[in-house]
């Protein structure tokens, strides 16, 4: 209290009280925003794979809560101490849901603990691991057709790092931030709206960011023709964090777990697909060479973003603490980064 009363000697006896409390008001402001609780929010983008994606190289998005937990696959809920948060995303055939939450390491890797995550997979060992994991978590989510959960569901909900490079955008989300989201996924209907077109699950992770940073990303006209896909999700929300630091963006790669399954390729907008895609490129400059000499100008001005960006590729042993916004030091590699 004697420094407070210092700064403010030299004035009148009721102004120095009315100095010395605006300088305790300001010193408890300051103590409160130092000590007020951060978590994050990462925007995953995930590689097209397989033979749809091939055809549709714009891959996937979805959203990563370290403080955000599930219930539920529908119910959303705070962590408790030792839970590492959950996935959240838009899917097209799951029971009619809008959205489905999935906790961290399921999600990645189809099964509950780092330690039984398999160093090296193949087809059937990794289609065991999902039957096992729905069957004992996902009762709510199985479908009336036979066979159809384990070719077409569980693949995009669990075990996603087999099959899948994903890259990770992170940014600082606060207390209140989470809470007001839980509250409104909870009380709202999940009910699917789903479009590839209008709103897809890039849509919901832009819809769902935009609620957290109103206005921060954005789909693009030019690069896009107005469709959002995850590339430029990831370049708009990049944009917008590094014109805000306090947003604290971190980028890291979670590698395609070794193994027989086929490797996943690479994202690319819709303009990019066209240009770059040698099926749609040939058939373009064949028919109009204009068009895709056109293409090919939007492209170079507006559709180019490098996803990786010399981000660190993290092993798995230490996935939960990067994603959690820990600094992770050169690891020795548990798994082989891709070319």
């Amino acid at each position: 209290m004697r420094s407070y009363r210092t700064k403010c000697d030299g004035w009148g006896a009721g102004s120095r009280n009315r100095c010395c409390l605006f300088l305790l008001l300001s010193f408890f402001a300051s103590f409160v925003g130092a000590n007020k609780a951060y978590g994050n929010a990462s925007l995953l983008i995930e590689e097209p794979f397989g033979f749809f994606g091939s055809i549709n190289p714009t891959g996937h998005a979805a959203i990563y809560l370290n403080r955000v937990c599930a219930e539920t696959p529908t119910q959303l809920r705070r962590c408790q101490p030792g839970e590492a948060g959950v996935v959240i995303s838009r899917y097209s055939s799951i029971h009619k849901l809008d959205w489905v939450a999935i906790p961290l390491i399921p999600y990645l890797y189809a099964v509950e603990r780092t330690e039984d995550v398999p160093q090296w997979a193949d087809i059937d060992t990794v289609k065991k691991m999902r039957e096992q994991y729905a069957e004992a978590h996902l009762e709510s989510l199985v479908s009336m057709t036979k066979g159809y959960d384990t070719k077409r569901v569980w693949p995009m909900l669990v075990g996603v790092a087999y099959i899948r490079k994903i890259y990770s955008f992170q940014i600082t989300t606060t207390d209140e931030q989470d809470d007001r989201l839980i509250e409104a996924y909870n009380g709202t209907a999940n009910e699917t709206h789903f479009n590839l077109f209008t709103n897809n699950c890039a849509d919901f992770s832009r819809q769902l960011l935009n609620s957290y940073y109103p206005s921060a990303v954005r789909r693009s006209i030019t690069a896009d023709v107005a469709i959002t896909t995850p590339k430029q999700i990831a370049k708009s929300l990049s944009n917008y964090a590094r014109h805000h630091d306090s947003l604290e963006l971190n980028e890291i790669i979670i590698p395609q777990v070794p193994g027989t399954i086929a490797r996943s390729h690479t994202n690319r907008g819709v303009i990019e697909s066209l240009v770059k895609t040698k099926k749609y490129a040939l058939v373009i400059g064949v028919f109009n060479p204009y068009l895709y000499a056109g293409m090919a100008i939007d492209y170079l001005t507006s559709g180019r973003f490098d996803l990786a960006n010399k981000a660190p590729v993290i092993p798995m042993a230490d996935q939960e603490q990067a994603l959690s916004g820990v600094k992770i030091a050169p690891p020795s590699a548990t798994f082989v980064a891709e070319e």
